[in-house]
């Protein structure tokens, strides 16, 4: 296999082709929507065209940047939130080996932040980062984000008193508005190498920028092949291409199907934990690309066998709202053999010889009839092997879907109006001027 196959055959004893056949239509109407760019959001269409009208000029400048910053710095910081970090966190710890900081020598070490406002997990990195050379990549369109910029002022008067300003300035790359806002005016200020987040793409779809570039180059990893698998996905779920044959029409057509039957969790199976970041970018892809108006599917997502053995009692015999998408790798990285023993007291020999994956794909098999027994449909995305031309294919496969679902749902998926209301009821309770009435309003509900 050297394709991507999206296996629609166990969700239809739950909804009918008919109606899957039906919806696939649909979708390429929303495909033409989308590429006419006459649909909501038509302003956030950047990423759309991103892989085959990628810049040769800026490629170099983000690799040029990622081998400055791996020359001086045994750690990095990634300072951002949502998809400000975690296009980059799923392809880096979906390539890494899994116990990088142990055996990894020759590439610095990612280390994020500005993701949570935790005490004690910046104050551990503190802690952590005076033992190191460290550099930082910091990014946020605004500047005023309250997460990333709590993250980037501790971090910069950290380094700053490590290093001196002078030489901090050369360690911080700040990716940003192209002209505006508080951290291009800081940047401005001091001196830092930029890297800008374009207008027209929104924070969920930003890996293809230096958002997720130039962390992901700083790790080791080759951007030129996740932007060619990018590419071959823009081309093979686009307008040209047969609804019948389109990944993206016919993973959304799916899925709304299903939707509309009721199944309104949508959780994202894994049976390796190098795909555990990949699902939490999916989840926030489309949780916050299609939960408005009362509408969408809620995202989640379980790392199996490991989660067989907590929410594995749930999906087999909860309540009957959800479906698994199934991630589903044909060649894994390594090769290990399970070897026979002697004794056999954990009566394991029946499988000794085999290999692990073997074993692991029997236990996926058989989890799949299971769950289609206990009336769990399933779809399954199956992929040759985790690098980063499957990376890139996937990931801009997903985005490509998730627009077209979300306008089939009636949404605007570009947008993000309800992340907005824990910021307001924030800033009124810690005092921010301009807020004091709603603080006042707030402290009393609280009491």
């Amino acid at each position: 296999m050297n394709e991507l196959k999206v296996d629609l055959k166990n969700i239809y004893g739950f909804t009918e082709k008919a109606t899957v056949d039906r919806l696939m239509g649909q979708m390429k109407d929303h495909l033409t929507k989308l590429h006419s760019k006459t649909g909501a959001g038509n302003d956030f269409l950047g990423w759309l065209d991103l892989p085959s009208a990628f810049n040769t000029k800026l490629l170099e400048d983000i690799k040029a940047t990622a081998n400055e910053l791996r020359s001086k710095s045994e750690v990095v910081v990634v300072i951002g939130i949502g998809g400000s970090y975690l296009g980059s966190k799923a392809v880096i710890e979906a390539l890494n080996h899994c116990f990088a900081p142990f055996v990894n020598k020759k590439d610095p070490a990612i280390v994020f932040a500005g993701q949570n406002i935790c005490e004690d997990y910046h104050t551990e990195l503190l802690e952590m980062l005076n033992g190191y050379s460290y550099s930082v990549v910091v990014i946020s369109k605004s500047g005023t984000t309250t997460e990333p910029a709590l993250a980037f002022r501790l971090i910069k008067q950290h380094l700053e008193a490590k290093v001196g300003k002078v030489e901090a300035s050369k360690r911080i790359v700040a990716i940003t508005d192209e002209s505006k806002g508080a951290l291009r005016k800081l940047a401005s200020q001091q001196g830092y190498k930029t890297f800008t987040i374009p207008d027209d793409v929104g924070g969920r779809y930003s890996v293809l920028t230096p958002v997720g570039l130039l962390p992901i180059a700083i790790a080791g990893f080759n951007i030129d092949d996740l932007i060619k698998g990018a590419k071959d996905a823009e081309v093979k779920t686009g307008l040209n291409v047969p609804v019948s044959e389109n990944h993206a029409c016919i993973y959304a057509a799916a899925r709304n199907a299903l939707y509309a039957k009721g199944m309104k969790v949508e959780i994202m199976v894994n049976y390796t934990p190098r795909l555990h970041f990949l699902t939490e970018w999916w989840k926030q892809l489309y949780g916050e690309s299609e939960g408005k108006e009362s509408k969408g599917l809620f995202t989640a997502g379980v790392d199996f066998t490991t989660d067989l053995h907590s929410m594995g009692q749930y999906i087999q015999e909860g309540e009957r709202i959800l479906f698994e998408t199934v991630l589903s790798v044909a060649k894994p990285k390594c090769k290990l053999t399970i070897p026979a023993d002697a004794e056999n007291l954990d009566q394991l020999n029946y499988i000794a010889g085999k290999r692990l994956s073997e074993v692991n794909l029997m236990a996926q098999l058989g989890t799949t009839l299971a769950h289609i027994d206990g009336k769990v449909p399933n779809i399954t995305l199956n992929f040759p092997e985790i690098n980063e031309y499957w990376l890139g294919y996937l990931m801009y496969f997903f985005e490509k879907a998730c627009a077209i679902s979300g306008y089939a749902l009636g949404v605007n998926p570009f947008d993000q109006p309800g992340v907005e209301a824990y910021k307001k009821n924030m800033f009124a309770l810690l005092g921010k001027e301009g807020f004091e009435q709603e603080g006042k309003k707030l402290r009393e509900r609280l009491v």
